[in-house]
């Protein structure tokens, strides 16, 4: 049996890290599911079923206490991921507004640059 051959560098998705941050309106925030679920919901739904492949969307981790998240995306898909997350503006009933942090193309940078992961 042939051993299948990797594909070349140039060839591979590349990848870009984004950081964003889910600020409470009113209160506390308070959502059952994970929010971070909750967001890429929301961003499928936005940019539909088809975009939403094409850019490789992939949720990394949500911290808590910071309410800041990372999520995975094709570089050519950034500005729209980063437009969509303009019009997230209600999850499970409750007022938030989704800001986008920063951008990184490594995940260890994104982590501590961006104070995503405390």
């Amino acid at each position: 049996m042939q051993k299948m051959k990797s594909l070349l560098p140039s060839l591979k998705e590349k990848k870009r890290y984004l950081v964003f941050e889910a600020i409470p309106v009113n209160s506390k925030l308070n959502i059952k599911q994970s929010l971070l679920n909750s967001v890429m919901t929301k961003i499928k739904n936005l940019l539909g079923v088809f975009e939403s492949a094409k850019a490789g969307i992939m949720p990394i981790e949500f911290n808590k206490s910071t309410n800041k998240g990372i999520i995975r995306v094709n570089n050519q898909y950034v500005d729209k991921v980063k437009s969509t997350l303009l019009f997230i503006n209600e999850i499970e009933s409750q007022q938030v507004i989704i800001r986008s942090v920063g951008i990184s193309g490594m995940i260890n940078k994104a982590k501590t640059k961006f104070k995503a992961a405390e």
